[in-house]
């Protein structure tokens, strides 16, 4: 997800009250903020996001959250733990705390990985960087 960690070093990095609702016609416009709540290793979370609507409900097409890490002399990365289509009504976790205790479902992460890829090149063709502008930034 190279474009999201390019639009975050423009916005100023990661901070806990981020968000950022950037316009881009004709696409869907892309909602990136940071989750109240830490990912599940207990690392900072963001949510990335396309909203439409329905009935007037907003729809996420999709949503993941990642996890930011940074390891040892690294580069920032981001490492899916979500996934969720509400058009498609699908919701799925790779990787959760469940009772206590850390779960991972590798073939659904690396499906995850795989899906942040090609979204990532996605946004990347659409000019998501590029329409970034100061106005994108809410929190």
């Amino acid at each position: 997800m190279q474009t999201i960690l390019r639009i975050l070093e423009k916005a100023g990095g990661f901070r806990p009250s981020l968000y950022l609702k950037i316009e881009n016609p004709p696409y869907m416009a892309l909602v990136i903020e940071a989750t109240p709540e830490p990912g599940p290793l207990g690392l900072p979370a963001i949510s990335i996001a396309h909203y439409g609507k329905q009935n007037g409900d907003p729809m996420r097409d999709p949503e993941m959250c990642f996890e930011l890490s940074k390891p040892i002399a690294g580069k920032l990365t981001l490492d899916p733990y979500y996934w969720r289509n509400d058009y498609a009504a699908v919701e799925q976790f790779s990787r959760a705390i469940v009772r206590g205790h850390y779960v991972a479902l590798l073939d659904l992460h690396r499906q995850h990985e795989g899906f942040a890829a090609e979204w990532n090149k996605n946004l990347s063709l659409q000019g998501f960087a590029e329409a970034f502008t100061d106005a994108a930034i809410r929190g």
